[in-house]
């Protein structure tokens, strides 16, 4: 591609990788659009291997957990446990679609949850720390024979868990084929039905790229969009 001043970007295989948008570059819908590559898809990818059904536990507040709120109120979640305690993100999460957020960790949010779905726990539980921690809690508020989904890479905690297998538990998750959603939610992100580009709240140039990473890793950033 010609960038108009003599610069050109090669892409491999564009014909497959690629989606032409209509709309322009400085089109208000770009950052979320810009989801739809990465970060949004994950969260739906994550919501749709659970199988998601009417009451689901979310854990996690970052940019996928939220992206897992909003794709399992698309997906038709009735109810929505958020377990994460940063006020800030969990606000978002209930605009996303949260109906409950659970800000305490450990056997606290777990007796919470248990609490909150009158001891049972809830139907599916989408994972999005990726820390052992995240995912013994996963399991411990997924209801008998419900299903856990991650977003991120499977822990150990899993192994040789003879109490998760005998309850019927079901692990789910993986690479999110971002690719393979865009023709699925690119309609809602363009008629406004979905806004999944407000977990974008801070807007750098290139040349602050690795300060960008560094507020995100601070928590001072929940995600940031990169503007040449």
């Amino acid at each position: 591609m010609d960038g108009g001043q003599g610069e050109a970007v090669r892409v491999p295989q564009a014909q497959g990788t690629l989606e032409k948008l209509p709309v322009g570059e400085d089109s208000a819908l770009l950052p979320s659009l810009l989801t739809l590559s990465d970060v949004f898809c994950t969260g739906h990818h994550c919501a749709v291997t659970a199988g998601v059904g009417p009451r689901t536990t979310v854990i996690g507040d970052g940019a996928v957990g939220l992206s897992a709120v909003l794709a399992a109120k698309r997906l038709g979640a009735e109810r929505i446990l958020l377990m994460g305690r940063h006020t800030d993100r969990t606000d978002l999460g209930r605009e996303f679609g949260a109906t409950d957020v659970i800000p305490e960790r450990g056997d606290e949010g777990i007796a919470r949850v248990r609490e909150l779905t009158g001891g049972d726990g809830t139907h599916t539980v989408l994972e999005c720390v990726g820390l052992k921690p995240a995912m013994e809690t996963a399991f411990a508020v997924v209801r008998d024979g419900g299903v856990v989904s991650r977003a991120h890479r499977s822990t150990r905690t899993c192994r040789r868990n003879f109490g998760v297998f005998m309850r019927n538990i079901t692990l789910a998750g993986g690479v999110a084929p971002a690719r393979v959603y865009i023709e699925e939610l690119l309609p809602d992100v363009l008629d406004g039905t979905i806004v999944p580009g407000k977990v974008f709240d801070r807007t750098i140039g290139l040349e602050d790229v690795p300060n960008g990473y560094r507020a995100m890793a601070d928590r001072e950033a929940l995600k940031v969009l990169v503007q040449p």
